[in-house]
């Protein structure tokens, strides 16, 4: 059997004013060939589909037309839950039309899929909370899937039962988790878990978050799980939130009655931040065999623009580097004695279609009235900035009316 397992689209998602939705749609249609290419039996789309819970039209558009695609007519199904990002309502709402297409959505951990079969030889066997059971077409094989979307540790706890219990979310999620496999899950079938939950192997340290992440790990977010708490029946565990394709288990388990199949996370199929520039982006596809764990391998997806940071000493350098990488979206510093001049700034904006932001970074300003230099220090607010720049140019404070100008210009940008 052979898995494809995706997450972390975000759909709607912008990077300042550059909308990403043209290379979403691009890598979506790559996603699509990937499954046709390698006969995929089935998709999983491990969360945070959407970066908003109220994603833009053309976002929800383009999300339902590339699940309809996935399906091929209802002969692969696709599982998609809910990350952090989602509205778990907005994701079930169009569950009944959705089943009869093939797509199966899960927005909470306790959904309860209702079994039905297509035409096309697709059928839910069995269902559970948090869990159900596929058939595919062309095999007598099940597909077994335990399922836990997004939720914060209090509507964990609810869920399992726990109101404000100090027991430790692991613990108990391991034990739900065991229970729904050792009544579903034997030898005779494949055996999966795709979560959207922050999860590490024990000993090794947390991998980062994000940058401009909502993070999980948080107060009224939820506690880290653990490989050890997967149970030794699932065969491969797939995971979403972290944007960087990244495996869990990184060593062998301890103990042979601990499951050593892979976890892992696919990461998102664009660079959404800067943090990532320089990431290279996969899709995951696991092959399967009943009683085994499972084998990975990562696809290279190749249609996203590049996120290319660039650190420049002075405005010549980085408009020879900008004539060089005209295909990149760019964050770009400038180390120069100065302020940039307007006449900088448009040479800049003239020699690269898409530089995202342009960070000065002045060494020295001479203070007006003296001879005193200081670096500029760029983590204080705007309008604290703007007065230094103001004094720099003009050798005098702005006044009230100006600064009253200033602030509302700053509000109606926000």
């Amino acid at each position: 059997m052979k898995i494809l397992h995706t997450a972390d689209w975000h759909l709607g998602k912008r990077l300042d004013d550059f909308s990403r939705l043209e290379e979403q749609q691009a890598v979506l249609q790559e996603i699509c060939e990937i499954a046709e290419r390698e006969a995929a039996d089935v998709v999983l789309v491990a969360g945070d589909l959407f970066d908003t819970f109220n994603p833009p039209t053309e976002a929800v558009d383009l999300f339902y037309r590339t699940l309809k695609r996935l399906t091929d007519g209802g002969r692969r199904p696709v599982v998609a839950i809910a990350g952090n990002h989602d509205s778990p309502d907005r994701i079930e709402a169009p569950d009944p039309l959705a089943r009869e297409c093939g797509i199966i959505f899960a927005g909470y951990p306790q959904t309860l899929i209702p079994p039905f079969s297509l035409d096309s030889g697709l059928s839910v066997l069995q269902s559970d909370e948090g869990f159900l059971a596929l058939r595919m077409p062309g095999t007598e094989v099940p597909l077994r899937i335990l399922f836990t979307p997004y939720a914060n540790e209090y509507r964990l706890k609810m869920f399992l039962g726990l109101g404000d219990s100090e027991e430790e979310l692991s613990t108990v999620l391991q034990e739900r988790w065991q229970k729904l496999a050792d009544r579903y899950c034997d030898r005779d079938g494949v055996n999966i878990l795709v979560s959207h939950l922050f999860m590490i192997q024990k000993g090794e340290a947390f991998p980062e978050e994000p940058e401009e992440e909502k993070p999980i790990l948080h107060v009224g977010g939820a506690q880290a799980l653990y490989t050890e708490n997967i149970p030794a029946q699932i065969q491969y565990t797939a995971l979403g939130h972290l944007h960087r394709m990244h495996r869990v288990d990184t060593s062998p388990s301890p103990s042979p009655s601990l499951s050593t199949s892979p976890v892992f996370y696919s990461g998102s199929p664009l660079s959404y931040s800067f943090a990532e520039a320089g990431q290279q982006k996969y899709v995951l596809l696991a092959e399967i065999v009943p009683g085994e764990a499972a084998s990975v391998r990562e696809i290279i997806l190749t249609r996203a623009r590049k996120l290319s940071r660039k650190r420049a000493t002075g405005v010549d350098e980085a408009l020879q580097w900008l004539s060089e990488n005209r295909d990149a979206l760019v964050e770009l510093t400038i180390v120069t004695d100065t302020f940039l001049t307007a006449r900088e700034r448009k040479m800049l904006s003239a020699a690269h279609p898409a530089i995202v932001t342009v960070i000065p970074e002045v060494t020295h300003v001479e203070i007006a009235g003296g001879s005193e230099k200081r670096a500029i220090d760029l983590s204080r607010d705007m309008e604290t900035l703007f007065r230094d720049y103001f004094q720099h140019v003009k050798g005098q404070e702005p006044n009230n009316e100006l600064m009253q100008l200033f602030n509302e210009m700053l509000a109606e940008e926000a």
